[in-house]
C-alpha cells in the first residue's frame, strides 16, 4: 500500500501471520476439517485480532451490529491467498474482499447512493492534491491524533459523513487504497449508476473530507 494513502496509521500485523498465510488455508479451496483444525491450533489470539480490525473498519462503512459482523464472515471467505502467500499479501486480500463486500451492501439498501458524480467541480478546500500541511496540520500530527485518545471522536466524525463521503474516506485513508483502485471498486461493485467513477472524482471527495476532518481536529486542538 502507498504510505501517502493510508492516512491512518496501520496497526501491526498479528505475530504467527507470515506462518498461517503460508500454510494455504485461504486458497478458496475446500479443505478437510482434521488438517484445518490441527493448523488452527494457538492461533485464536492471532484471528481474534485480525477479526477485530476488519470490523472495526466494516463498522466505518455500514455501521455496528450485525452487517458488519456478516461483512467479515464473508470477507473471510472470499479472501484468497495462495500458499506462500505472505502476510501482507493476505491483509490486502481481506481488506479487498471486506470493501468490496460493503460497497455491494450499500448499493443494495442504498440504491443510487455510490452514483459517479455528473459534471463534478473542483472545488476550493483547505487541501490541495492530498497536501495536509495546507491545512495547517501536518501528516504526523494527524497520524498521532487518530492512533490516540481521539480515534473514538475520529470515528464518530466518519459516521456523520455523507454515504459518498464516508465510503472514499474510508477506503483511502483507512484501508489505504489508491485513488485508481477506489475508483475501481467503485465503478464495478457500486451498482446503478456507478460505472463513471474515476480517479480525479475520487481525489475530490477525498479531499473535501480530508479539509472537513483537519478542520475539526484543529478546532478540538484550539478549544482545549
Amino acid at each position: 500500500m502507498n504510505a501517502k494513502d493510508s492516512l491512518i496509521p496501520q496497526e501491526p500485523i498479528p505475530a504467527g501471520t507470515d506462518e498461517f498465510s503460508r500454510q494455504g488455508l485461504l486458497d478458496g479451496k475446500p479443505k478437510d476439517e482434521a488438517p484445518a483444525n490441527k493448523a488452527l491450533e494457538g492461533t485464536d489470539d492471532m484471528l481474534d485480532r485480525i477479526a477485530a480490525g476488519l470490523y472495526s473498519m466494516a463498522s466505518m462503512l455500514v455501521g455496528e451490529g450485525e452487517d458488519s459482523i456478516g461483512l467479515v464472515e464473508t470477507a473471510v471467505e472470499r479472501t484468497e491467498i495462495p500458499a506462500g502467500g505472505d502476510a501482507g499479501e493476505a491483509r490486502r486480500s481481506s481488506r479487498t474482499a471486506l470493501c468490496t463486500a460493503a460497497i455491494e451492501l450499500i448499493a443494495a439498501r442504498e440504491p443510487g447512493s455510490l452514483a459517479a458524480p455528473e459534471g463534478l467541480v473542483h472545488a476550493s478546500t483547505c487541501i490541495e492534491d492530498d497536501d495536509l500541511d495546507a491545512a495547517g496540520i501536518s501528516r504526523a500530527e494527524l497520524e498521532a491524533m487518530l492512533a490516540g485518545r481521539g480515534r473514538a471522536s475520529v470515528k464518530n466524525w466518519i459516521e456523520s459523513l455523507g454515504t459518498l463521503t464516508r465510503v472514499i474516506f474510508v477506503l483511502r485513508a483507512v484501508a489505504g487504497f489508491t485513488a485508481d483502485e477506489t475508483a475501481a471498486m467503485l465503478s464495478q461493485h457500486g451498482g446503478k449508476g456507478a460505472v463513471g467513477w474515476n480517479a480525479d472524482a475520487v481525489r475530490e471527495f477525498f479531499r473535501q473530507g480530508m479539509c472537513s476532518l483537519a478542520s475539526q481536529l484543529i478546532h478540538a486542538t484550539t478549544a482545549k
